[in-house]
Parts: C-alpha cells; structure tokens; sequence
C-alpha cells in the first residue's frame, strides 16, 4: 500500500485554480495490484488534470500510450495503443464512498487524494474485449468464418388457437 502512496495528489497546500500532475506507468504500477493483466509491457503516460474549488476538486485523467496484447485468433503479440480519460468529482463529507459513478466523497480531514485506483480503472476500461492484430490476414479471418459456427433460425412453433382463427380470417 505504501508504493500506491507514490500517485497521492495533495491538494492542501494548492490555491484555488487548475493544477496538472504528470505520471509515467510501467509494469511495477499494475503489480501494486492483485490481478491478473491481459496485457504485457505498458508504457502509458497519465495527465491528472486537478482543478480545485473552496468546496471540491474536479479530476480529469488522461492516459495515453501502448500495451502488448496477445491476438486472440493468431496468438501473436502485438502493440495496441491506449487511449482514454475520465472526469471525477471529489467532495467532502463524514467518510469515504464511491458508490456514485462520477462522484467520490473523501473525509473532509483528508489533504490528498489517490488516483491510483483511478488510473488502473481507465487503463483497464482501454483494453478491448476482442483482441484482434492488426496484422490479420484476410485469409486468417476466412479460415475462421469457415470454421465458426453458424447460428441456425428455426421458425418458432404455431399455437394451433391461433391458426385456426387464422383460417377463420382468411375465409372472410
């Protein structure tokens, strides 16, 4: 926990007015953590964007940069690049909550504000749920439309109280 204390943004001594913070992310960042990646040699930059008000902080966090992603039809390695950001409010109150979306309250005796959880979410959130190279052929994906199953449309069974006011219908 005390290496997660490295992505605290203290706002305390800060004045009023927009403040930006910069971090660089490796590997040893997503090790903080207890889960396992999808992804292989990160190399993503993070802007936290901090504009501080009397009453609240707002946080915008951009992370940009790439990561090795494993093609899930060819099975090779390939670089994919990370792009993405997201806006945070942060007001005071009684206790920690993050059950809003947008919206975390810290305890008004806080003085810092840890993006960490943050920064690994919007990373996360990057990486799509089909990985598919770029250097696919279009003889690749062929072989496998051949061999993918096909979805087959089976008309549903009638109800027969309905085809007989049908048949009472089409004599009228």
């Amino acid at each position: 926990m005390d290496k997660l204390r490295n992505y605290d943004v203290s706002f305390s001594g800060l004045k009023t007015g927009k403040h930006q913070f910069k971090f660089e992310i490796d590997k040893t960042f997503f090790q903080l953590f207890d889960t396992e990646q999808e992804f292989t040699n990160p190399k993503i930059t993070v802007d936290v964007f901090l504009e501080k008000h009397t009453t609240f902080l707002e946080f915008e966090i951009e992370t940009y940069g790439n990561v090795e992603l494993v093609c899930d039809i060819t099975n090779e390695d390939f670089e994919h690049p990370i792009e993405n950001d997201i806006k945070v409010l942060v007001k005071f109150g009684e206790e920690y909550d993050d059950s809003e979306e947008d919206v975390i309250t810290i305890p008004t005796s806080d003085h810092a504000f840890n993006v960490a959880q943050l920064i690994y979410e919007n990373v996360a959130l990057s990486i799509p749920m089909k990985k598919v190279s770029p250097n696919v052929s279009d003889e690749d994906l062929e072989i496998l439309e051949k061999f993918s199953p096909k979805e087959v449309e089976e008309e549903p069974e009638s109800d027969p109280r309905w085809e007989a006011l049908k048949k009472l219908k089409d004599k009228n």
